[in-house]
C-alpha cells in the first residue's frame, strides 16, 4: 500500500484535469449557479416592485426545462406520433424534430439584459431618431386592467422600430414577450432578441407538428400570465395601409385561454411615424412579388455608421414624430359571451377596427394626404390646416416635416406652394395612405374591408 508508483507526466496531468473537472461540476458550478440565481431572484423582486405587471416565474424558468416540458406535452407527443405515421419515419425521428422546433421557439429571457441593456438601448434609439409621443383613448381603462389578467398588446406593423419603440414605452408596465418572424434570425441579433424574451415563429410553416409545438408554447405562456405583444398583420405594411390580420397566433392565444380561468385582455396599439426607416425598401417590395426580406447586418451597420458620422459633423436631424396611441382594451371573457360562433375571426376584425380608429395623426403623413387630395397646398396655410387635426402642436413639427419632404424630393416648393415633385410618387402615396385625418375617410383598411386570413 505504501509503495511508490511512477506515472508518466502526461498521465498525471490528465488525472489532475479530470479531478478538477469533477470537483467543479459536482461542487463548484452548482454553488456558483445557486449564488447567481439568488442574486437574480433578488434583482427581479426589486424590479417587480416598480413594474405595474410583475415578471412571471414562467419567463424566468430555465430554457432547457421549458424545452423538455414542450416535447413531453401530451398534445405535442400525439402530434409527433401522427407525423411519424404520415411521413413513414420512426417516432424517435419525429420526437427529435419536435425538440428542434422547441429549441427554435423557446426564448432565453434575461432580466439583466432586458432591463439593463435593452430598455436603455430602446430609450436611446427612440429619442435619438424621433420625437416620441404617447397618448390614450382612455388611460383609466388601461390602468384598470385586472392585475391577474394576461395582457396582449396588438399592434399595427409600420417599421422594425415598432419593437424598439413599444419596448421603451412599456418599460414601466412589464417585460414584453414578442412573436418575431424570420427576418430577425440573424446572428448576433437573434441572440439579443431571444435574451429579451422574444420567441421566433415561422410565418408560413406547413408542418402540423411545428404548429402544435408553437401552439403549446403559446398556451403555456398565456396560462402563466406572460405579457405578450403581437403584430396580427404578420409583416410590415408595404403600402402604408393596414393589412389583413392573420389568425394563427391569435387563435393559439384564444384556444389556450381557459374560459373559467385567467382572463386575457387585448390592448390595441396604433403606431404612426413621420418617417419609416425602411420606407424605400417597403415601397420597392410592393412593386414585386416577393414580400419577404431579411435584416442584413452589413446594411444596418453602414446605415448606423452614416447616422453617427452625421451627428459628429453636426448634420444629423431626427426623423420627426413617432406617435403611439393605446385604444380601448378588449376582455376575452366578455367578448366570448357574444361571439362564441366565430370567436377568433370576430376578435381579429374588432381589434383591427380599433387600431384603425386610433391611428395617430402625425405631420408628415397628414401633409402628404392633404397634398395628394388637393393637388397643392399653400405652405403658409399648412400649419393652420394641421392645427385642426393636431391642436397641441406648436407648428415646429409641421415645418420640420415639410423640410424633410422637400429634402427627399417627395414635394417641391414653388412660390410658397407645396406640390408633388413627381419623382417619389411611391413614397407620397405610401405616407398618405397611413394618415387618417378626422372627418375624412381613411385610406387604411377598415373593419368592413378586413377579412381575416388563416396562418400563423
Amino acid at each position: 500500500m505504501m509503495q511508490t508508483v511512477e506515472l508518466p507526466l502526461w498521465l498525471f496531468v490528465l488525472i489532475v484535469v479530470f479531478a478538477a473537472i469533477t470537483f467543479a461540476s459536482h461542487f463548484l458550478f452548482p454553488s456558483v449557479r445557486w449564488f447567481f440565481r439568488r442574486r437574480l431572484e433578488r434583482a427581479v423582486a426589486r424590479l417587480n416592485q416598480r413594474l405595474q405587471r410583475p415578471i412571471q416565474p414562467f419567463k424566468l424558468a430555465e430554457r432547457h426545462d421549458m424545452i423538455q416540458r414542450l416535447i413531453y406535452d401530451p398534445q405535442v407527443s400525439k402530434a409527433a406520433q401522427q407525423y411519424a405515421q404520415q411521413e413513414g419515419i420512426p417516432e424517435g425521428v419525429a420526437s427529435e424534430m419536435a425538440r428542434r422546433y422547441a429549441r427554435e421557439i423557446v426564448p432565453s429571457f434575461s432580466a439583466t439584459i432586458y432591463f439593463s441593456i435593452a430598455i436603455r438601448l430602446a430609450r436611446l434609439l427612440s429619442n435619438a431618431f424621433y420625437n416620441v409621443r404617447l397618448s390614450y383613448q382612455d388611460e383609466d381603462a388601461i390602468n384598470g386592467i385586472d392585475p391577474q389578467a394576461t395582457v396582449v398588446f396588438v399592434m399595427n406593423h409600420r417599421s422594425n422600430m415598432d419593437y424598439v419603440l413599444v419596448t421603451y414605452l412599456a418599460a414601466r408596465r412589464s417585460a414584453l414577450s414578442y412573436a418575431v418572424g424570420e427576418w430577425a434570425r440573424v446572428w448576433p441579433l437573434s441572440r439579443l432578441i431571444r435574451a429579451m424574451g422574444a420567441y421566433f415563429i415561422r410565418r408560413k410553416s406547413g408542418s402540423d407538428l411545428y404548429r402544435q409545438v408553437l401552439a403549446s408554447y403559446v398556451r403555456y405562456a398565456t396560462e402563466a400570465g406572460v405579457t405578450q405583444a403581437m403584430f396580427p398583420e404578420g409583416g410590415l405594411s408595404l403600402n402604408g395601409q393596414l393589412g389583413r390580420p392573420k389568425l394563427g397566433l391569435l387563435k393559439y392565444i384564444t384556444d389556450g385561454a381557459d374560459p373559467e380561468g385567467r382572463d386575457v385582455v387585448f390592448v390595441p396599439v396604433a403606431l404612426n411615424y413621420d418617417r419609416v426607416l425602411e420606407d424605400t425598401i417597403l415601397t420597392a417590395a410592393a412593386l414585386g412579388t416577393e414580400r419577404r426580406f431579411r435584416a442584413r447586418i452589413g446594411v444596418i451597420t453602414r446605415w448606423t455608421l452614416k447616422q453617427i458620422w452625421r451627428r459628429i459633423i453636426g448634420r444629423y436631424k431626427r426623423f420627426g414624430v413617432a406617435s403611439v396611441r393605446y385604444a380601448m382594451p378588449i376582455s376575452l371573457q366578455q367578448f366570448r359571451k357574444t361571439h362564441e360562433r366565430d370567436l377568433t375571426s370576430d376578435l381579429a376584425r374588432e381589434l383591427m377596427r380599433r387600431i384603425a380608429g386610433a391611428i395617430p395623426v402625425v405631420p408628415l403623413p397628414a401633409a402628404c394626404r392633404l397634398v395628394q387630395e388637393n393637388g397643392e397646398v399653400s405652405e403658409d396655410q399648412l400649419p393652420e390646416l394641421m392645427k385642426l387635426h393636431m391642436p397641441d402642436d406648436d407648428g415646429q413639427s409641421v415645418r420640420a416635416a415639410v423640410d424633410q419632404l422637400v429634402d427627399r424630393r417627395i414635394l417641391v416648393r414653388d412660390k410658397g406652394v407645396l406640390r408633388p415633385s413627381g419623382q417619389r410618387s411611391d413614397l407620397l402615396a405610401y405616407y398618405a395612405a397611413s394618415s387618417a385625418l378626422p372627418g375624412k375617410p381613411s385610406n387604411a383598411a377598415t373593419a368592413k374591408d378586413i377579412s381575416a386570413t388563416a396562418g400563423s
